[in-house]
């Protein structure tokens, strides 16, 4: 008899933020997942504006989007029950299996979260009794004092559906075992129980020289460590939330530069993922106009607070420079939010975002935009009305758009889900020097990623598989856990009796 009601569900828990738990359960999915064992990522609580469309037309965190496809699984609202969508300092808007239930400021969302406490064990009793094995990931770090008390994210969680937990490091960060021994020294008797290893993440170097830290980690704690994971040089997998503005370097014989203004609320960058990691691109996010030395595409990404972002597009100089490089001879794209705020005007009547009111546009599509409480959640295909190209991709947004950039659309769609007639999407200004879209993932398929680099400037494109370069890069990631946690290691501690 386990001591856990849910011993094949196990929690991947981290001492700080970033310290590798999205990492760890795409790992450990592909991994059981490869070895035909059923397997379900699983968070409770999300905190991110990178998000996704499920097939039924609910919205998740990209992170869980990302696990799903490590798993072989196409993404449901259960594998994210609650995920907040920051849109000020101190509030968010929040989705509860998949739908957006309003906007909350975080006291009242804390005293929300018994409530949710309930919808979120009921999605994990849905895939628990579905699949063998459920792999959580925790939120931050579970030795936030502040906020133990009504968790669903982190332990708080664990307690209740009551299953083993292991905790992650970063070491590259420096002070691992201050880390790890003060999370879990900042634990409670009964969720100390629930730890049944560390795991070491991102060394360089000889494992050997650590290991005299490990024996003593473990002696003070009675735990093991599980694993020390290497350092895997230039792996991609799609963040969670975090921006990366480390640059890739390219030493190709043409470059087009690319740069992404990072506004305070941006949101689903990953759809540029693919332009970083194009040979031929040198794709920048940027923040600060200072940095800014002229680029052949400008491309706006979406936005969890269309107006509040485009005020700081605005006060930050970046809506000049703008201008300019259309003077200049560059290509804008907008996608998402970055469309909106390509247009004259957009109006927010019903506080949707932030405060009622309208703000002026940069002017640069005739049209208008209204944001509404009704979002648009769906997964779209279709085809360039130039060329006849693929198109795929969701859209997530809660505007309308009219105006007469609408009579030049880029695309014809239709929902994948259900078979309905095809819709104009998108448009371009009479110059073709401005386009804008609500299509998230549009750079995602290879031959209009090809067409929308030439548009920009690129004349010679080297065609790059972004879904078959993802798809690498969770195999190799799979295989670096694996080496170090063997498969058999990992069925051990969610009680699987499989076979290698």
């Amino acid at each position: 008899m386990s001591e856990f009601k849910h011993p094949h569900t196990l929690m991947v828990q981290g001492t700080t933020s970033d310290a590798g738990k999205s990492i760890m359960v795409t790992a450990l999915g592909r991994i059981l997942a490869r070895k035909q064992v059923s397997v379900v990522p699983f968070k409770p609580q999300n905190m991110a504006l990178n998000s996704a469309v499920t097939a039924d037309g609910g919205e998740i965190g990209r992170a869980q989007a990302v696990q799903a496809e490590a798993c072989f699984l196409p993404p449901s609202v259960d594998m994210n029950p609650v995920l907040l969508k920051p849109n000020s300092d101190i509030g968010a808007q929040v989705i509860v299996h998949g739908k957006a239930i309003g906007n909350m400021k975080a006291t009242e969302y804390h005293n929300y979260k018994p409530e949710l406490l309930k919808e979120v064990l009921f999605s994990h009793e849905r895939l628990a009794a579905k699949y063998q094995a459920v792999l959580v990931e925790g939120a931050g770090s579970p030795a936030e004092i502040n906020l133990r008390e009504h968790d669903i994210a982190n332990l708080g969680f664990a307690e209740a559906a009551d299953c083993p937990v292991v905790i992650v490091a970063d070491i590259d960060r420096g002070g691992v075992f201050a880390h790890l021994l003060g999370t879990y020294e900042l634990l409670s008797d009964s969720e100390k129980v629930r730890v049944k290893g560390f795991i070491i993440n991102r060394f360089r170097g000889d494992v050997t020289l650590l290991e005299s830290g490990l024996d003593w980690l473990e002696e003070r704690t009675g735990v093991p460590v599980l694993a020390v994971i290497p350092y895997v040089m230039n792996l991609h997998i799609e963040a969670e939330d975090a921006i990366n503005q480390q640059q890739k370097q390219n030493d190709t014989y043409q470059q087009l530069k690319v740069v992404v203004p990072i506004y305070p609320r941006a949101s689903n960058h990953t759809d540029f993922d693919v332009l970083r990691m194009h040979p031929q691109v040198d794709c920048e996010f940027m923040r600060d106009l200072n940095d800014f030395n002229g680029a052949d595409l400008i491309v706006l990404p979406g936005s969890k607070n269309v107006r509040g972002d485009l005020a700081w597009l605005k006060e930050s100089g970046w809506a000049d420079a703008i201008r300019r490089h259309l003077r200049l001879g560059g290509k804008v794209i907008g996608v998402c939010g970055g469309y909106q705020m390509l247009g004259e005007w957009i109006h927010d009547p019903e506080a949707v975002e932030s405060a009622a009111g309208s703000s002026e546009g940069l002017g640069l599509l005739a049209m208008e935009t209204t944001l509404t409480g009704n979002k648009t959640l769906r997964n779209v295909c279709g085809e360039t009305l130039q060329g006849g190209l693929a198109v795929k991709g969701y859209e997530i947004h809660a505007g309308v758009s009219k105006g007469p950039a609408l009579d030049s659309p880029l695309f014809n769609i239709s929902p994948v889900e259900g078979a309905q007639s095809l819709m104009p999407e998108g448009s371009r200004n009479d110059e073709d020097t401005v386009i804008g879209s609500y299509i998230h993932g549009l750079f995602d398929e290879a031959a209009l990623l090809d067409d929308l680099l030439k548009w920009a400037g690129l004349d010679k494109v080297e065609q790059f598989d972004y879904t078959a370069f993802r798809e690498q890069q969770i195999e190799r990631l799979a295989d670096e856990v694996e080496a170090v946690l063997p498969f058999e290691r990992i069925c051990e501690l969610l009680s699987l009796e499989v076979s290698a």
